[in-house]
């Protein structure tokens, strides 16, 4: 990569790692090539639900892990967990809070598991019958912004937390929160290339998808052309929606103003259909819709992807297909 591209200065170069497949030697390895943040997926450290999801990987090992990390100087650390697995209680998920918090990440996401065996077939092998109900799902996910609020990090859009001082939490703070298909970002304007197996790249008001099979994709490779299996044109009015979307997933405010002169047009008119459709979350104190803006409450932050779907005109046709409940 270095033989075909500059970085700047100050680039972000990122890797996430398997905690499993390293050892100290290969963290130093990393750091000295030029990676400057890491990420590692914990998932739970409870030993039941790690055997019932195949990721078997004792406390000890994530400590050390996190140990070489610091011991190498990476400059920013970010673990993953994920609640909605198979044998979590709040209780069990609250001693995986506790141990996280110990381990000191700069960042850490919690993302709510998927449960989707027609999609994924592996899944099929996950007892459905210890999966959390969701009404669980929302009391660990409660009690999880809760304990981590608490110890001093800025709960970050839909699943993020940082701390303080941390660049998502200053831009967030300043309302310069922006969030693409990879997640949060301070970048809002970055073009993102992907490389390699079905890899998505997000070009301006396109994206595009690499090859989803080996074949296929080497085929693309040995012809001298992009490995592109397909792509999509955004229009204007996508666009415009991916921004009102983009806004309130990101700071959890939207500025109706800055709206309709970035795109010559009325907000309340251009979305009348939208507000009215959100009547019930606001009766309900979801979000508030005021003359100038648009304000997600923090009782709305736990929904805010619900809040969001309102202006996406393609989940209409898609309410039939829900991959996932909201909890």
């Amino acid at each position: 990569i270095n033989q075909h591209f500059k970085f700047a200065d100050k680039a972000e170069i990122s890797i996430e790692i398997n905690p499993r497949y390293v050892d100290k030697n290969y963290i130093f390895f990393l750091k000295e090539i030029g990676f400057n943040r890491i990420s590692f997926g914990i998932q739970d450290f409870n030993p039941q639900v790690q055997e019932a999801v195949n990721r078997v990987q004792p406390e000890s090992l994530l400590f050390n892990v996190m140990e070489w990390i610091k011991d190498a100087g990476f400059e920013s650390v970010n673990v993953d967990l994920i609640y909605g697995l198979p044998f979590q209680t709040l209780h069990s998920f609250k001693e995986t809070i506790q141990k996280t918090i110990k381990l000191d990440p700069a960042r850490i996401a919690i993302f709510n598991f998927a449960y989707v065996p027609w999609m994924k077939p592996v899944q099929k092998n996950i007892p459905e019958f210890a999966l959390p109900k969701p009404h669980e799902k929302l009391e660990i996910w409660q009690m999880s912004i809760q304990e981590l609020t608490e110890q001093g990090y800025v709960f970050i859009g839909m699943d993020h937390f940082a701390k303080p001082n941390d660049e998502l939490a200053i831009a967030q703070q300043n309302s310069a929160l922006k969030r693409n298909f990879q997640g949060y970002t301070t970048k809002p304007e970055a073009e993102l290339y992907g490389f390699g197996l079905t890899s998505i790249s997000m070009l301006e008001d396109t994206y595009a998808q690499n090859y989803k099979r080996l074949k296929e994709y080497y085929q693309a490779i040995d012809q001298g052309i992009l490995p592109v299996s397909k792509g999509f044109k955004l229009s204007r009015d996508d666009v415009l929606r991916r921004d009102v979307i983009m806004q309130i997933m990101s700071n959890f405010y939207l500025d109706k103003s800055q709206i309709e002169s970035k795109y010559h047009l009325d907000f309340d008119t251009y979305f009348a259909e939208e507000l009215m459709r959100m009547s019930p979350l606001i009766a309900d104190g979801l979000v508030q819709s005021n003359y100038d803006s648009i304000v997600v409450t923090n009782l709305g932050r736990l929904l805010v992807r619900n809040i969001a779907f309102l202006f996406d005109t393609h989940t209409a046709a898609q309410q039939q297909q829900r991959l996932s409940r909201a909890i």
